[in-house]
């Protein structure tokens, strides 16, 4: 049974970077795509970003594009987020997830089959 757990967030300022981190177990990490998403008080589920079984292959959300950047390191099976110029609208919940197969999401909540906790990333100005 697969199992994520989401580290690396925190209070950061505006224009600041913060890196999320996921660690996965229970099944084999290098076959299937991964991704973020997110989730902001009052708000529905946004996807964030998708990477596909071998990392060449990576899709982001309009919200984050230039500014996030989705890697993985199938030898750690770890999959990380870095943000950079982070902004007030991007605090939120984040949350990892495992796809149902190895070839990149397009942001379809319905292509991933396992979460993790989430983690809390907040913004101030």
């Amino acid at each position: 049974q697969a199992q994520l757990v989401e580290s690396g967030g925190g209070l950061v300022q505006a224009g600041g970077s913060l890196r999320l981190s996921c660690a996965a177990t229970g099944y084999t990490f290098s076959a299937y795509a991964m991704g973020w998403f997110r989730q902001a008080p009052g708000k529905e589920r946004e996807f964030v970003a998708s990477i596909n079984w071998n990392g060449v292959i990576t899709y982001y959300g309009d919200s984050v594009k230039g500014r996030f950047t989705i890697s993985r390191d199938n030898a750690r099976n770890t999959v990380l987020l870095q943000m950079n110029t982070l902004q007030l609208e991007d605090t939120a919940v984040y949350y990892c997830a495992k796809a149902r197969g190895g070839g990149t999401s397009y942001g379809n909540s319905a292509d991933f089959d396992s979460w993790g906790q989430g983690t809390q990333a907040t913004v101030s100005s």
